[in-house]
Parts: C-alpha cells; structure tokens; sequence
C-alpha cells in the first residue's frame, strides 16, 4: 500500500508565516486541476518503472484526451490520499470531483482508504460541506491556529473564532466524523494562561485529532521580516517549554494519545496518512513543490505552477530526484521514526546503523531523554524540547 499526496497551492490570500508553496492565482485553478490529472496517468508506473522510465514515459493519448481515457491500473494501490495546500478548499466541487474521477481511474483504492482534505474554516458553507460530503473525503483538517480574533488578523487568516466552530458543526452535520484542526503557540506577547485558554476551547470541540506547533519564522516570510526589522520578538525558551508542557498535560488528560511530537489524537484516530511518512512507507505526490518516495529514491517536483503545468502539457515530469543510499535511509529513519510514540525499531536497523545508534544514545539514555525498551529506543517527555540536537547527534554525518 502508498499514501497519495495532491498539493494544492491557490491561497485566497497569504498569511504572514507560511512557507509553503503557495499562489494566490486563483485564475489558474482550471489549468492545474488538468495537469494534476495528466500528471496521475505520467506517473502510472510509479514504484515499478523506475526513475529514469517514468520521466520519459509517454501516454500522449491518454493526456491529451482526459475526458475520454479508459485506464485500468492495479499495480499501485493506495491506502490513504491526502489533498493539501495552500488551500484545497478554494477548489469548486466540479474541480474535486474531476480529481476524483482520475484518482479512481488511475489507482486501485482501499476500501477503508483515508481521504483527508485541508479546508480553510471560513470555506466550509452549508453548500459546499453538503458537496464534499458527497465526495470519498472522509477527513477534514482545518487550520484553526488560535481562537484569538487578534492574533488571527495579525496571522492574515481570513477567518474568525466564529467559524470555527460553525464549520465544525457543518462537517458533523454532513457525516464527517474524522476531523482534525491545527493550533500554533509561542506568538509575541502570548501569555501561557491565553494558551491554556486556546487548549480549552480545542478539546470544547471535541474533534477527534489536534496538532500543535510553535510558530516559526521561516527565512522570506513576512512574520520573519518583521523579526529581522525588531517590530516583534520570540517567545522565549523557558516560556515556550511551559506552553509545551501544558499542551501534553491538557491534552492527555483529556483523553489524547500523544502520538508524535506535534500530534495528538483520540484512539483510533490517528492520522494514517502522515504516520506512513514516519514509517516510511512509500508516497506519491502528484502537482508542483509536491515530493515523492519509493525507498530507492526522493522526488520533488517544481515549485512553480506555470513551469509546472507547461512540463506536464508536454508529457513530461518536472522534477529532481536523489538515490537513496542505506545510510541516508538510517538518517531518514532517525528524523521520522524518533518523532513517534513507538520510536526506532532496533531490529529493523543494520548491524552497523544499530551499533551507531547504540552508541550515540547512551549519554541521552543516562541524562533520561531517551529510553531503550523492548529493542525500541524512543524520546522521552523530557527530551521531547531537544529532539532536534538529539536526532542530529544519532544521525550519520
């Protein structure tokens, strides 16, 4: 089984912290959605063709009649399917049901798959709600961020505490009951007591998955423009640790299972899609800035929709790929697998990669803030701050 992964990158406006790819050309949605489906029939021999076939690979036919192809295609088999963004909910319904359509002409889906769609709050109307639930998305994740209408104008969202709630209570109306929302701490001048009142109003929806992250100041983004010119400042360590720590504390105790670092779901609901990526399991991605892996190699296609969607008029792939060697899949191991509950499976490492790990863990074995249990090395609650330092010192340099 792989996961797909669909990016859409239209954005009806940008917010100020985002680096992801993203447009706001909306005008360009048609053309996109066309050559997404004309990239899913390229990319039909995925993880059986090999690299160097599958950039040459030609269906002209296929590609240049996507009304009328007839394919039948069992040999990729797809276990959960996630469209993300950008926006995926600036789409119309006949857009989705057009990628659908090819989804389901071009790969054998589970009968349980996991279809999970990213909608912006603000997007979900009683119209548009009632049509996807018409559609295989089975899951919604929405991008919450904080409940706080300020902070919410100060991030460039475009919607407010209200419609959150309101969407939530549209989704549950129209049969989705798979829902998950994303929440950021650690904004200038954010108290711990105006995060634990975010927390609050997260678990009062009672959806069924939350992941929470520390804002970030990526490099080219406005929110980091304003750090470098001092018109706002960090959330400093010892504050950001106390928000941490009050995140795990609420949630667990409300009933979440603290899953990954960033993740917490109610059991059974744990995001299947994003946990193949920490189990390596092999993933296509279809449209630009999207990336691919079959265990030999990583591919990444271009960040740019116009290159993007001229390429894949032509019948071919733009994208860059590198080999995988078995000491970059150690690594790659290291920074998905250690981001789990269950940690690194020991077993499953060579005798030189285990020895390696072995070794490079016993001082954060000895300073508690990682454990070795059952062939399983894991990071504690307490290394859980410093995964980023102990995941480079386990990594092969």
């Amino acid at each position: 089984m792989a996961g797909l992964y669909i990016h859409i990158p239209f954005c009806k406006s940008r917010c100020i912290y985002c680096g992801f790819y993203s447009t706001t050309r909306l005008e360009q949605r048609q053309k996109y959605v066309d050559a997404l489906c004309k990239e899913m029939i390229l990319r039909r021999g995925y993880r059986s063709e090999g690299v160097k076939e599958l950039r040459s690979f030609d269906n002209t036919e296929a590609t240049n009649n996507l009304s009328t192809c007839q394919l039948v295609n069992l040999s990729t088999k797809i276990n959960t399917i996630y469209l993300g963004g950008g926006t995926p909910s600036q789409l119309s319904i006949a857009q989705l049901e057009q990628l659908f359509i090819y989804i389901n002409k071009v790969y054998s889906i589970g009968d349980d798959a996991e279809v999970t769609m990213e909608c912006n709050p603000d997007d979900i109307t009683d119209d548009y709600v009632q049509a996807i639930s018409r559609l295989p998305i089975n899951r919604v994740s929405m991008g919450v961020q904080t409940f706080d209408d300020n902070r919410l104008r100060f991030l460039r969202r475009r919607h407010s505490s209200e419609n959150v709630y309101k969407a939530v209570e549209r989704l549950r109306q129209a049969g989705i009951n798979n829902i998950s929302i994303d929440l950021m701490y650690g904004f200038p001048n954010q108290t711990v007591d105006e995060w634990r009142l975010d927390i609050e109003k997260a678990i009062s929806l009672n959806v069924e998955h939350i992941s929470a992250y520390s804002l970030m100041f990526e490099e080219g983004t406005p929110l980091f423009k304003m750090l470098e010119s001092k018109k706002i400042k960090e959330a400093d360590e010892e504050q950001s640790l106390e928000m941490f720590n009050s995140l795990i504390d609420t949630l667990t105790a409300a009933g979440y299972e603290h899953y990954e670092i960033s993740n917490f779901a109610k059991p059974g609901f744990r995001s299947r899609h994003n946990s193949s990526y920490w189990q390596g399991i092999p993933y296509i991605g279809i449209g630009a800035a999207a990336h691919s892996y079959d265990i030999k190699t990583r591919q990444w296609n271009v960040s740019d929709i116009d290159e993007y969607i001229k390429s894949i008029d032509k019948g071919i792939i733009p994208m860059e790929y590198e080999t995988i060697d078995d000491d970059t899949r150690y690594n790659d191991t290291i920074t998905t697998a250690l981001r789990t509950a269950e940690g690194v499976d020991m077993a499953s490492l060579s005798t030189k990669h285990r020895n390696h790990c072995h070794a490079s863990a016993k001082t954060y074995i000895a300073q508690g803030l990682l454990e070795l249990k059952n062939n399983r090395i894991r990071i504690t609650r307490k290394g859980i701050f410093v995964s980023d330092m102990i995941m480079g010192d386990l990594m092969l340099v």
